[in-house]
């Protein structure tokens, strides 16, 4: 089957990637211009890629069509175009609801609503979708872990969580940095952070089926330096205030 991509951002591009190192099987994935510099790569990167002139020429020649665009580049131009009722149709769109997709799509095309994130390319990370879809499923399966919703209203939970991809990165930054100012040199400082985070989160996946509670109390001692460090960031308001922007995204999404 043709895979066809409407949108060439980064998200577009980490899934891109990931089908093109995994078992999945394709004939051709035709992508859009959009992005010239992202979809240029693309081509040069893989064999099986195509670039389209028209996003309506990905919807004729592709069974699956995926949607990588804006919330507003979406409202404006999937309305002028024709989809096939055969079709299988996975949005990656964060705000524009199943039954919007339905109205402005029209056919009776399966729809789904997929929320990758940028480390699919690496075939790594949860891929939440709506509604359950076992072939969708499958799919992503095999370039990251799909987690079905049952509730389109639970998505907009996951929507929300995955605004802190930023923040985090800009945690890592801040700590490299941090080091680099005391004297470490740049490389060192950088691949220390992120090898001891990528640790940490290995180490909290593996656990994951324990109360996150377990793994920040297990990795203090008492007057320790982990200790104070969860307590001073507490006492300063920053996990509040994670909180508080998740809350905020959350209702962003639900507008």
């Amino acid at each position: 089957m043709n895979l066809g991509f409407i949108g060439t951002g980064k998200i577009a591009s980490s899934v891109i990637k990931g089908i093109c190192n995994s078992t999945i099987f394709y004939k051709k994935i035709i992508i859009s211009s959009r992005n010239k510099n992202i979809a240029s790569n693309l081509k040069k990167k893989f064999k099986k890629i195509e670039i389209s002139k028209s996003n309506q020429e990905i919807i004729n020649k592709c069974e699956w069509v995926f949607l990588s665009v804006t919330p507003n580049v979406g409202n404006k131009i999937l309305k002028e175009l024709y989809f096939k009722p055969n079709q299988t149709i996975i949005s990656f769109i964060s705000s524009i609801t199943l039954a919007q997709l339905k109205k402005i799509i029209k056919v009776k095309a399966k729809i789904v609503r997929a929320i990758p994130l940028p480390p699919i390319s690496l075939k790594k990370g949860p891929v939440p979708i709506y509604p359950p879809n076992k072939t969708v499923k499958s799919f992503f399966n095999k370039i990251g872990t799909t987690i079905e919703i049952s509730s389109e209203k639970s998505s907009i939970n996951f929507w929300s969580t995955s605004g802190m991809m930023a923040p985090f990165y800009e945690i890592l930054r801040v700590m490299a940095d941090w080091l680099v100012k005391r004297g470490v040199k740049r490389k060192n400082a950088q691949k220390y952070i992120t090898s001891l985070f990528l640790a940490l989160s290995e180490d909290a996946f593996v656990n994951s089926h324990k109360d996150l509670k377990y793994l920040v109390k297990e990795s203090q001692t008492p007057k320790g330096l982990n200790e104070q460090g969860v307590k001073e960031l507490s006492k300063a308001g920053f996990y509040k205030s994670l909180e508080k922007t998740l809350n905020s995204i959350h209702k962003r999404l639900s507008r």
